[in-house]
């Protein structure tokens, strides 16, 4: 063994017998949100897509109310479809298809509509599934209607069920098929039994074999992958969606319960559509199937920030009382008699127990606007008021730093507040750097809930830096009472948001190197934080910086753009002109001169970079360019203090959908925020000065002259290799986490003051190269399960492992 790659070694001294300190029960847990078609195609087990034809352009451009379907005109039928709105079988779903059948074919049967499934319908062979619809018969004889599961080709029938007989009034009509093959895309067909006109809404075909066999339940494999983690709690519905984009597409939970034909469908604000299947009443029926809590979050009586072009907008203020009764209503339907109004309600869906809510979220990354403060604080003191027993979570908007943070806790702090809910999708380095924050936390104050968290990219760098900041969080699980890692899920070819913890199709499910990390967490929880000493290990190395720094300009996504006059040259002096343009290295995009000194970027629906290498010596220097955008939906970004290829800082203007300006820090590759956006889109056709001081740590940008930013970035030392130790009362062990995120192995020497000499541990151990990558195909390493004989444990780098035993059977 080389001398490089010998272990370190490190002594982690663990005292086993210390009181201790309180962790929270529930500080692992998961975050729902129905993001990359999660629900609909997804966990929700329905294999029929637009089955109540409620598909509108306002969902996505191309839709309409007969999207996924098509006429079937076989073996001589002929006919037609249509979608009508003339009594429904319920309002709350106004949309049905109107199968008009002119001829009928050579077997005496209508035409019919075929169902393309969500990308094909998945089936198996043996398996029975459920078919149901609501149908009305308007003239004729189509008074039978058959349906069938077939091949994609329609050539081969995998299994036929009839319905009927139809009558002149909306019915609910079920069957069951059973499969005689297994098909990933197969069809979906309903075909009148003769000439008329029959009307269908609500069309369905569910599998019977559903996460604990629940009629129009969940996606087995994909719900028993989310229990595996073991959560002590689910968050639900969002996100973004809790709060939706304009009042109108809010997520109202009362339009989420009750029969499916009373539920309200809307427009997902990710892009495509919500049937309502997967309400609330499912939502806390599998919380309670898997042993968690559940966690909804309702909207603070605002709608989004982002909403366009309205922005965040309160709830008017002569609907506040009743939307104020909503939220109380909740915790009655959850937790109230089966004899209470809305227990009534819980109890006709099949559970008159009570669900047992204790927490319940209000608002989701909100901006902190008196509109905002003043919806808030009338929805919190009415639950505290009539509903003390249950924990309201707050929000203090969508990063972990910046204006919005900080009015937030301000103002829970004012409300008294006891949960706040903080998001951090970052770095891997920024999570190694930030472990020390919440030690500094006033143990008095809210507590938190880090809701969303992600270390931007689903490698095995990125997992241990989550498993890193896991055990912050529950080094200091007194004040961090709550955590979820996000998104959950992700389906393939329909992924709006990455990384995500588990990708899957119509029939895998892949969990990622971060779920194996989040899993090992979870399943080894503490009650108790045990005192740890480590002597010996390894730290971060300083990363020498070189003397001089690159700088380059771009533009973002689709965005064409124009650049002239770049200048740079140390502080306080005139600014030299740069080399021209021709020198620069077109790292990215099309470039081509322009006339007159420019320099344009062509290219469309890529990022560009044009780097000037070893531009200006370091820390201390200025850097300017005039930009002009031609054409795009974003704007420019102006990188510098670029110390090698993946590491450097840019400044984004007319960043995400062309709305504002910020600060970013690229680290290993892998870009995160620094700030808050600063309003200021950017517009086409005119010119920009653009102008960046960096003065050692201290940012400055400039527009027009005018100062945007002024920032001193200086992060902690990262935390290379972490440790926890916590002790399992219920189970009378001691548990050790150890989180190495160095190239190198490591030698830990484990010693338990405070009780008997420990002779074993059992270890579970997941390790792979930085950037071994899991996404849609089974991850590059999984946890590895052996018994450690003696104290001296080898920790592999780039590795989280963890250790647990049992020190009062343990032998002298």
């Amino acid at each position: 063994m080389s001398e490089s790659a010998r272990p370190v070694e490190t002594v982690v001294e663990v005292d086993a017998a210390a009181r201790g300190t309180a962790i929270s029960p529930d500080l692992f847990g998961v975050f729902f949100e129905d993001l990359n078609h999660a629900a609909d195609g997804g966990l929700y087990a329905e294999l029929v897509q637009n089955r109540s034809f409620e598909y509108t352009p306002a969902h996505r451009p191309e839709w309409h109310a007969l999207t996924a379907w098509e006429l079937l005109e076989r073996d001589g039928a002929a006919g037609s479809v249509s979608v009508a709105v003339e009594a429904p079988p319920h309002p709350a779903n106004p949309h049905y298809a109107v199968l008009r059948t002119t001829t009928a074919s050579t077997a005496g049967r209508g035409a019919g509509l075929r169902n393309e499934g969500f990308d094909g319908v998945a089936v198996r062979e043996g398996e029975r599934y459920d078919v149901s619809l609501f149908a009305r018969l308007a003239d004729g004889t189509a008074d039978r209607l058959m349906t069938q599961i077939e091949s994609r080709d329609g050539s081969r029938v995998y299994g036929r069920a009839e319905l009927g007989p139809v009558h002149g009034s909306w019915e609910r009509h079920s069957a069951v098929i059973t499969c005689e093959v297994t098909d990933p895309e197969a069809r979906f067909t309903v075909v009148a039994g003769g000439i008329g006109t029959v009307h269908l809404d609500l069309v369905s075909l569910f599998p019977q074999a559903t996460f604990r066999d629940r009629p129009g339940g969940l996606r087995a494999d994909l719900a028993q992958a989310i229990a595996d983690l073991k959560p002590k709690f689910v968050r639900f519905p969002g996100g973004c969606l809790a709060h939706g984009v304009g009042l109108g597409n809010m997520y109202r939970w009362p339009e989420t319960v009750g029969p499916l034909q009373t539920r309200r469908q809307q427009r997902n604000l990710w892009g495509y559509h919500q049937s309502m299947g997967l309400g609330y009443y499912e939502y806390f029926q599998f919380c309670e199937d898997i042993g968690a809590k559940p966690l909804p979050v309702v909207p603070a009586g605002v709608c989004c920030q982002n909403t366009e072009p309205t922005g965040q907008v309160g709830i008017p203020e002569e609907e506040m009382p009743d939307y104020i009764d909503e939220v109380l209503a909740l915790v009655q339907w959850a937790n109230g008699p089966a004899d209470s109004p809305w227990g009534a309600l819980r109890a006709a869906a099949g559970h008159p127990e009570p669900f047992g809510l204790e927490y319940l979220g209000v608002g989701n990354e909100d901006t902190i606007t008196d509109t905002f403060r003043d919806r808030f604080s009338r929805i919190h003191d009415a639950l505290r008021e009539h509903h003390p027993e249950i924990t309201v979570v707050g929000t203090v908007g969508p990063s972990p730093t910046g204006e919005d943070w900080e009015k937030g806790w301000a103002f829970a702090r004012e409300r008294s507040v006891p949960v706040v809910d903080e998001h951090s999708y970052k770095s891997p380095r920024w999570f190694l750097e930030s472990t020390g924050r919440f030690d500094a936390m006033d143990r008095g104050g809210p507590h938190l809930y880090i809701g969303e968290y992600a270390a931007r990219d689903n490698d095995m760098r990125s997992a241990v830096a989550e498993a890193t900041y896991m055990i912050a969080m529950e080094r200091n699980g007194d004040v961090v009472r709550l955590a979820s890692y996000a998104p959950l899920l992700a389906k393939r070819g329909h992924t709006q948001w990455l990384p995500d913890l588990i990708y899957f199709d119509n029939t895998n499910v892949w969990p990622t190197l971060n779920y194996h990390v989040q899993r090992m967490h979870s399943v080894h929880s503490g009650d108790t934080a045990l005192p740890v000493t480590v002597v010996g290990a390894p730290r971060a190395r300083p990363v020498p910086e070189p003397a001089r720094h690159s700088v380059h300009i771009g533009t973002s996504h689709d965005t064409r753009a124009e650049f002239t006059d770049a200048r740079v040259g140390p502080l306080g002096a005139d600014a030299a002109p740069a080399p021209d343009f021709a020198d620069w290295d077109a790292e990215l995009g099309h470039w081509k001169p322009g006339g007159d000194g420019r320099i344009r970027q062509t290219a469309h629906g890529t990022d560009a970079r044009l780097v000037l290498t070893a531009a200006v010596d370091g820390p201390s220097y200025a850097f300017s360019v005039r930009a002009r955008k031609n054409g795009g939906g974003q704007g420019f970004t102006i990188g510098f203090a670029r110390t090698s290829p993946g590491n450097w800082y840019q400044w984004s203007v007319g960043d995400w959908l062309n709305r504002g300006m910020r600060l970013q820090r690229v680290d290993d590759g892998v870009l995160h925020d620094l700030n808050d956006s600063v309003d200021g889109p950017v517009e086409t056709g005119r010119w920009y000065d653009l102008r960046v001081e960096v003065d050692g740590r201290r940012i400055r940008c400039y527009r027009d002259g005018e100062l945007i930013h002024d920032l001193e970035d200086d992060p902690a030392p990262p935390e290379v290799f972490a440790v926890s130790a916590v002790r399992d009362s219920s189970a009378g062990d001691v548990i050790v986490k150890i989180a190495n995120s160095t190239s190198e192995p490591v030698t830990v020497h484990l010693r338990l003051t405070g009780t008997e000499v420990v002779t074993g541990f059992e270890r579970t151990a997941l390790a792979a190269p930085p950037h071994a990558t899991s996404m849609f195909g089974t991850a590059p390493a999984s946890p590895v399960e052996d018994r450690l004989p003696g104290p001296v444990c080898d920790i592999p780098p780039h590795s989280f492992t963890v250790l647990r035993t049992r020190p009062d059977e343990a032998q002298e």
